[in-house]
This record gives structure tokens, C-alpha cells and sequence, in this order.
């Protein structure tokens, strides 16, 4: 079916401009000021069309913890937050680490999803980090990128072997660099005079840099493709931006609320999430590191809890926060509207064209005759305040509860299907 959005300014040619959409279901297939003939037509007034946003660092549970998220509940998240693709962390129950489990996992995920949603496969077996999971046998499914999330991987040899199957069979090694050496039992926040004063146990910026470090030297020995998830620190900044100065075949991604929040914003365990919130100096390298290039683009790090795992003391309560609902409303709101710092282009170029290339995406992250029929329609004037009783995710696990924004999705459509609307 073809269907015509109307009225509407779209994001086209890196500008916004009163032009009319045709699509059907594979693709955008016109462009122009105005478009004849009759089709099932979405009047756009005073909304602008964007398009899909893809985050490439999902947490949605299932199989295994459904009771913080389902698939059905995290794409719906996923939609509502104005992402028409992601790709999910393997720490699920069974890891799927074999290809039988792997064939059910992606079939699970098709079955479910109102996104496209692209499941990682794990490094290494079990995510243990010890020994490497069939990660050719993986491609044969259509799985491409491999990552053992939410556990650093300390081994360099078992790296390098990693890197070397990822060259040889065009694969993605996507790495949480951390090593616990540099973490007391408890730790939970950054290490600072802040933290000791409100009588917290803190963790140094070297857990996530030294491991980085080790990585990047092994990348640019090998160079197989690889990423570095939710970059939080200054230092970690200048190791990518020294690595991509002698050309490894490297990329990182930094995470909203790594932009927007600093160590002396946490109030409590809602702001307790792994890398923890750095300093202001982290922060102001992590903006600079996104716009000059050294990190490519933005993913959300969605990691939704039930509210028993946050109401604990500091120490105990689990790390993560949900953030497919907020991400684009909030760096929209700081960054292009109040800050004008960003324009519009800049943040979706980020939250979309950069992912889809790099995680290989063809025709994805822009409006584009050709491109794909992905696509929201947001209204960036619109003034609302956070409110986690409204979220699809089954999480609330957010330190923004409350924030006013002045961005929303109204209507997210995948494959020329709308999959979310605002009721009116």
C-alpha cells in the first residue's frame, strides 16, 4: 500500500523543507513539493518528519528476565521513543552461544518485535570470556555483530582470536571495557570527593580506559572491525582519538545520559548505571569527542530494572536505567533547542545514518528516494514533562522522571507500517 505524508516540514538534504513523502512497504519511493494521485494520505501539520532512529545498544531481557522487559514491551519502548531499528545485548536466558540457541533466539525476536531489532550474539561462551563462541556458525543466521555486554573481556589473547574471526568473516566485536581489578566490591558511582562525602565506594575512570587502552592496541594490530560501548571518560576520549589518528578500524558510541549528567547529579540508585556518571571535564570531552569525530555516534544503553532491584541500598542496587523513551526528547531539548549547540541534522545524523553504517544497515538513517520505508513524525514544539507511569518499557528506572522536554514522537511507522501512534 502506498501512503503520502502531507503538510509536514521533513528533515531532507540535511535541511527541513515543506515537501510531501510517498511510501510504500519497502521503500521511500517519491520526494517532492507535491505529489499527484490519490493514496492513503498522513496529514503531517505542524509535526516534522525525521527519519527512523536506530540504537544499536538495547537491553531487552527476554528470554530469561521478563519481569523487567519483553521484547513486545522494549520495541514498543523502542517505537514510542522514535527508534525504528536496534540491536540487543545477548545477556538473556539460555545465552544464546550456540547456533541452535541462536536460531531461537533471532526467531523469538522476530516473532515479537514491532521494530526491526537485531539480536548480538555473545563473544565468547557464556560470556565468560574464556573461550569463543561459534561466532561463523552465528553469521550463517544473518548475526553479525557480537558483543559480551555487561562483562569486560581481560584476556588479550582470547581478543585478538576474537578480532581475527571478525576480520576474515566481516563481523563486529562491540566491547564493554572493564576490568574489576580497578573495582572494590560495592563500588557503585565515580570515584570522587563527592561520592566520599555522601559515603559511597567509587570506581576510577582506568576501569573502563586500561582495558580500552589494551583493546585498541590489539584492534590496530589486527584490524578486525570494533566498537567501544558507552564511552564515559576524558581519557577514553584521547585513547580513540589517538587509535583513529593511525587508522584502526575503530568506532565508539556515547550514551544520552553520559552527555547530559555528571557525577555530582546522582541523588541515588536511579543514577546508578555502569560506566558511572564522570566529572564535568568527562562530559565536556565526551561533547567534544562526538563532534569532532573521535565518537561516531549515540546509542541509549536501555537497561530497564523492576523497582525492587532499585529500591536497595547504593551499593546493592543494580546498575542501568531505561532510555529508548527519553533519549531524543532530552538531547533534542538541551542541545538543539536550548543550547543550539546542535542543529537537528547534526543529532539524527547521530541517532541514525551513523549506527545504520557502521553496524551495516544498507539504506537506513535517512530520507532518501530508495531508502527505507522507516520514519517518524515528531512534534518539536511540544512542552511535556517526563513521566515514567507513561512508558511502555516495564522499567522506570530513570533519573529524568519530572524533566520538562519539548520534543515527542507522535507516530512511528516501519516498513510504510505505522507501528506507533499517539492517541489524540
Amino acid at each position: 500500500m502506498k501512503r503520502l505524508i502531507k503538510n509536514a516540514e521533513v528533515l531532507y538534504q540535511n535541511r527541513l523543507q515543506k515537501v510531501q513523502v510517498l511510501f510504500d512497504e519497502k521503500e521511500i519511493l517519491q520526494i517532492a513539493e507535491k505529489i499527484e494521485g490519490s493514496y492513503d494520505e498522513i496529514d503531517g501539520t505542524g509535526l516534522t518528519v525525521l527519519p527512523g532512529l536506530v540504537d544499536v545498544h538495547v537491553h531487552l531481557r527476554q528470554p530469561g528476565h521478563e519481569e523487567k522487559e519483553t521484547i513486545r514491551t522494549g520495541t514498543k519502548a523502542a517505537a514510542h521513543g522514535g527508534f525504528t531499528s536496534i540491536f540487543a545485548m545477548p545477556n538473556v536466558i539460555p545465552c544464546p552461544d550456540t547456533y541452535e540457541k541462536m536460531k531461537d533466539y533471532a526467531e523469538l525476536m522476530e516473532r515479537e518485535s514491532l521494530v526491526h531489532a537485531y539480536p548480538y550474539g555473545p563473544i565468547t561462551v557464556s560470556q565468560a570470556g574464556r573461550e569463543i563462541a561459534p561466532l561463523a556458525q552465528m553469521k550463517e543466521l544473518g548475526v553479525k555483530w557480537f558483543s559480551d555486554d555487561g562483562a569486560g573481556m581481560n584476556d588479550p589473547k582470547i581478543m585478538a582470536e576474537a578480532l581475527q574471526i571478525a576480520e576474515k568473516e566481516d563481523l563486529l566485536i562491540a566491547c564493554h571495557t572493564e576490568d574489576l581489578k580497578y573495582r572494590k566490591q560495592g563500588a557503585s558511582v565515580h570515584a570522587s570527593a563527592y561520592a566520599e562525602k555522601m559515603g559511597w565506594i567509587g570506581i576510577p575512570s582506568e576501569c573502563e580506559s586500561e582495558p580500552l587502552k589494551r583493546d585498541l592496541a590489539i584492534a590496530a594490530r589486527i584490524h578486525g572491525r570494533y566498537h567501544a560501548c558507552h564511552i564515559s571518560s576524558q581519557q577514553s576520549v584521547a585513547y580513540l582519538r589517538q587509535a583513529k589518528k593511525e587508522h584502526a578500524n575503530v568506532s565508539a558510541e556515547v550514551t544520552a545520559h553520559h552527555l547530559l549528567l555528571e557525577n555530582t547529579d546522582v541523588k541515588g540508585t536511579n543514577w546508578k548505571m555502569n560506566p558511572p556518571l564522570g566529572t564535568h571535564e568527562d562530559r565536556m570531552a565526551l561533547l567534544q569527542g562526538l563532534e569532532d569525530g573521535t565518537l561516531d555516534f549515540i546509542a541509549s544503553d536501555h537497561a530497564p530494572h523492576t523497582i525492587q532491584d532499585k529500591e536497595k541500598p547504593m551499593a546493592e542496587a543494580a546498575f542501568g536505567i531505561v532510555s529508548l523513551e527519553t533519549s531524543f526528547p532530552l538531547l533534542y531539548t538541551e542541545f538543539v533547542a536550548e543550547e543550539k549547540r546542535w542543529t537537528l541534522s547534526q543529532l539524527v545524523y547521530w541517532m541514525s545514518e551513523a549506527p545504520a553504517a557502521r553496524f551495516g544497515l544498507k539504506q537506513t538513517g535517512r530520507i532518501e528516494e530508495g531508502w527505507k520505508s522507516d520514519l517518524i513524525l515528531a512534534d518539536l514544539k511540544h512542552t511535556a514533562k517526563i513521566d515514567p507511569q507513561k512508558f511502555f518499557s516495564k522499567g522506570r528506572n530513570t533519573p529524568f522522571a519530572g524533566r520538562t522536554v519539548q520534543a515527542s514522537v507522535k507516530e512511528t511507522i516501519v516498513n510504510g507500517q505505522t507501528v506507533y501512534k499517539e492517541e489524540r
